[in-house]
């Protein structure tokens, strides 16, 4: 398996949306209530990758997870009930997804080690993430890669479980 980490452009829009499509289907099937209200869709992976923060994991040239990372760019982060690990700059990731066709192949941890590398370069050592309290399969990646329970922050309404991870940066 080939796999590269590059931003997301227009043309990957129709793919993103079935990623993201089938991951809704599956957080329904699985009996949460994340993704359920109409978020993610398509003006949500078009608004990503015209702010450049859209990422898509191609396997031998075909679209196979998206992501959306961001800087120092998640206001609700600022209202956490509990405390982060670190004040300073961060990456945090959103709308992690992969293909149907493709789970039970690790992808998403390789798409997080991909995300530990966007921050490195970018010489920031702070990953923060959120997720639905009854997302089982995010829960068992942040735990399994060392990600940290901080608190509680509120999306939309909904109160969601917050992670860092802090990383070693290389000199």
């Amino acid at each position: 398996m080939e796999l590269t980490f590059r931003k997301a452009n227009k043309e990957d829009i129709e793919v993103i949306w079935e990623i993201l499509q089938q991951a809704i289907a599956r957080r329904k099937a699985e009996g949460s209530k994340q993704w359920q209200d109409g978020y993610p869709n398509p003006q949500v992976i078009e608004k990503d990758i015209d702010s450049n923060a859209g990422y898509v994991l191609v396997n031998d040239g075909k679209v196979v997870g998206y992501c959306a990372l961001f800087i120092n760019d998640e206001p609700a982060y600022s209202n956490i009930e509990g405390n982060w690990l670190s004040n300073g700059d961060f990456v945090v990731f959103h709308r992690v997804a992969i293909s149907e066709n493709y789970l039970g192949k690790g992808l998403a941890k390789k798409m997080m080690s991909f995300i530990e590398e966007f921050a490195i370069n970018n010489n920031i050592q702070s990953i923060k993430a959120d997720t639905n309290f009854d997302n089982a399969g995010m829960l068992a990646i942040f735990n399994k890669l060392g990600y940290k329970f901080c608190g509680e922050v509120t999306f939309r309404g909904t109160s969601r479980k917050a992670f860092e991870k802090l990383l070693i940066l290389k000199n």
